[in-house]
């Protein structure tokens, strides 16, 4: 059995820059991953099957399995190949859904990379991002696990980035995308402009000095949604030694960074404490640049 690891994705900044004819939206964000995320198991079958199990399953209890984003990455890769979809895949759902930390799109980077291997393919063939491209921008940004820019023209390599302890919070509440986008438009009519760093942060603090240059645009009106969303950057904000709490994405979740493995685990200990029935976790962001913190 092949395993591969789903992290979650995070959104350090997010600028809407502008809007395309087609309806959607341009943006400019930093992207890194976290040490939490869900997982994929692949076993050789007669035939494809797919099925989910863990924590967060619950939550995709009666969705159409051929709507899931693995599922249809596997189908374009496997056609793509010209293979037989001969496996059957298992998502292991931790990360809870439609978060705001990438975890269908993290999925289906996963999927792909297990089915690389299972293939025999080398991770930087071409034919995975060609297979990832039609399901979104953010399942190409999964797929190598590293630091990106996600702006209008797809998918840029992004800094290294130093080692940050986080925590995660979410109010086991999921919250549509395209409604906080249609929040986004009802209440903007200016844009954000590209804020791309010049160069990579020298450590935490520094990164830390960047984000709050910074901001994520749909921060606003997730919050007008889900009042929960200022609830959690309050406690977040009011745990000792918190240096930064910023939403992920479209939300729900949002992250806060420490200076210390210690002040995160004492955080999220507190957070939990006060909130039980809110989606806690300690985590990390690894540093890209020592290849004792990879995936």
């Amino acid at each position: 059995m092949l395993h591969e690891f789903a992290p979650a994705k995070l959104n350090l900044y997010l600028h809407i820059t502008g809007r395309r004819t087609d309806g959607y939206h341009d943006l400019d964000s930093l992207v890194a991953f976290a040490g939490v995320g869900d997982e994929i198991r692949l076993e050789p079958a007669e035939n494809f099957t797919f099925k989910v199990e863990g924590p967060q399953s619950r939550n995709l209890t009666g969705s159409d399995p051929a709507d899931n984003l693995v599922v249809k990455a596997a189908q374009s890769l496997a056609a793509l190949l010209s293979k037989p979809l001969n496996v059957a895949l298992t998502l292991v759902k931790n990360l809870p859904v439609a978060s705001g930390i990438g975890g269908g799109s993290s999925d289906a980077a996963a999927a792909l990379r297990a089915l690389a291997k299972h293939w025999g393919i080398a991770p930087n063939d071409p034919r995975l991002a060609q297979a990832a491209a039609p399901h979104g921008q953010d399942v190409p940004a999964c797929l190598k696990i590293e630091s990106s820019y996600l702006t209008a023209t797809g998918t840029a390599t992004g800094p290294a980035l130093p080692y940050a302890d986080i925590v995660l919070v979410n109010p086991n509440k999921g919250l549509s995308t395209p409604l906080v986008y249609k929040a986004y438009r009802e209440g903007n009519q200016d844009f954000t402009p590209h804020a791309s760093f010049t160069d990579a942060p020298a450590d935490l603090l520094d990164l830390v000095m960047l984000l709050k240059e910074r901001r994520n645009d749909l921060q606003p009106p997730a919050e007008q949604l889900m009042p929960e969303i200022a609830a959690i950057i309050g406690a977040l904000d009011a745990t000792e030694d918190c240096l930064f709490a910023r939403m992920s994405g479209s939300g729900a979740t949002c992250f806060g960074l420490y200076a210390s493995r210690n002040a995160a685990r004492q955080a999220a200990a507190a957070v939990l404490e006060k909130h039980p029935d809110w989606w806690v976790v300690q985590s990390y962001i690894p540093c890209r640049t020592d290849p004792r913190q990879r995936f």
